[in-house]
């Protein structure tokens, strides 16, 4: 019997309801394709906190040994520690995570050896389609599945590359939201300079105080007031798998991405050496144009890409760009197999800030310029239609640039400007806008907004 497994298998990963999309059956038959695709001798594999991830990775197991490859088992971990695993032991992997989804979610996101990402054009098709038709078992012995923990050498190898022992005494809330963050903090902050307040690192995969979707304001609330009340130095939140990191100043207030990946980015240059490489840094087009500003002014060269982890990766593999960070607070180190890992850039928000006596919210002003609308969401029946109407608009206004790399970008003279594009999922345009100060951006989202609603349902 053909399994139909078009509504689980996404842009990047495998990811669906348990056990209605998603169960045993169906990540053994992931589990023997990801085998016979990435042919490799050995896979790892690591799982997060969901009640179901232990029974899906185990299944997922059993198909890969079906193929006579053998499997090791990282146990609990977060997506950045598979991707460590993967790089590591030069292992093709597969992370059983639904990231920030709620409690009925499971999914599967995998990689090649070295943290290679397997997206829909490098591969997850093929796995998608060979797993629907089954797979015989291979002919032979099975594979064998092992146990090996690698908390200890992750948590060293980032320590590796941000050294926080020399910073000053730092009082620092983490709100893992009963995620992944809650099983690898105390692995890698332990014995620094850092008085960490935790908060709801209990692992749950319930999720019982908030969603671990730190990128909605109402599940950072928790954290903004906890920060104010401890007079701590700073906040940060992880999201479910811990691969994204999100940071709250002194005063409680949002650092948006766009001003971490500028400050990270200025840290990676600063170590650059004479191979060109060392001075690309990539940033998708959403991100604030602060970034390239300040990539230029420290001496490097940003490179734009469009919105997505298989586009930043892919721009990262073709330039050996040293860092790329997105506005969407995933952030990617050529040091770490070019993956994205929300814990080292936590680490070099820490580093930045322990190094010198300024608050957070002063630190984090050099990096942020211009004021934002944030990501708004509008329901429409005609995508395209509502963006012809928004580039008609706009496009007959004298010294207006446009272009077309992902969805509608629009540069207007006086230095604001707006990018407006379409969900891949759902009847949906997405609109981040920023201006040289608050009035001309609020004016310009207003006018974006209203076209784009004018024939909203």
């Amino acid at each position: 019997m053909v399994m139909d497994l078009t509504q689980i298998v996404k842009a990047y990963d495998v990811r669906g309801v348990v056990p209605d999309q998603l169960d045993e059956g169906v990540a053994r038959a992931i589990g023997a394709a990801f085998a016979r695709f990435v042919g490799a001798p050995a896979v790892v594999t690591a799982y997060d906190m969901r009640e179901s991830s232990i029974p899906l990775s185990r299944a997922f197991a059993a198909g890969v040994t079906s193929q006579g490859v053998d499997v090791v088992e990282a146990g609990l971990g977060s997506t950045d520690m598979l991707y460590f695993a993967s790089g590591f032991l030069d292992m093709p992997g597969a992370m059983f995570t639904a990231s920030h989804n709620p409690a009925k979610y499971n999914g599967i996101k995998m990689c090649q050896a070295g943290a290679a990402p397997i997206g829909q054009d490098s591969g997850l098709t093929d796995i998608r389609d060979m797993a629907a038709a089954g797979l015989p078992d291979a002919e032979g012995e099975p594979g064998s599945l092992s146990g090996r923990d690698l908390l200890a050498e992750y948590a060293g190898y980032l320590r590796g590359l941000v050294d926080l022992s020399g910073i000053r005494p730092l009082t620092v809330v983490i709100d893992a939201g009963n995620g992944m963050g809650g099983h690898t903090v105390p692995a890698v902050l332990a014995d620094l300079p850092l008085r960490v307040v935790p908060m709801y690192f209990e692992l749950d995969g319930n999720f019982p105080n908030h969603e671990a979707n730190p990128l909605e304001p109402a599940n950072i609330v928790d954290l903004q007031r906890r920060v104010v009340a401890e007079g701590a130095d700073i906040g940060i939140a992880f999201d479910g798998d811990a691969d994204r990191c999100f940071i709250v100043d002194e005063l409680g207030q949002p650092v948006s991405p766009s001003a971490v990946t500028a400050l990270v980015a200025v840290r990676e240059l600063a170590k650059a050496g004479d191979d060109p490489s060392d001075r690309v840094v990539i940033h998708n087009l959403i991100c604030s144009k602060a970034v390239p500003e300040i990539v230029r002014e420290h001496g490097g060269e940003p490179v734009r890409t469009r919105v997505g982890h298989s586009f930043i990766k892919g721009e990262m593999a073709r330039t050996g760009a040293v860092f790329g960070g997105e506005h969407s607070a995933h952030y990617y180190f050529r040091d770490f197999w070019r993956a994205d890992t929300g814990m080292l850039a936590a680490m070099h928000v820490l580093a930045a800030l322990g190094a010198g006596d300024v608050a957070l919210s002063a630190l984090a002003a050099d990096y942020a310029r211009y004021p934002a609308s944030g990501e708004i969401n509008s329901t429409v029946a005609d995508q395209q239609g509502r963006l012809g109407a928004v580039e008609e608009h706009f496009a007959v206004l004298k010294g207006t640039k446009v272009d077309h790399l992902d969805g509608l970008t629009v540069d207007l003279p006086n230095g604001s400007w707006f990018n407006i594009r379409a969900s891949n999922t759902e009847p949906l345009l997405r609109l981040n806008v920023e201006g040289r100060d608050e009035a001309s951006m609020a004016g310009l989202r207003d006018v974006v907004l209203a076209i784009v609603r004018s024939e909203a349902p």
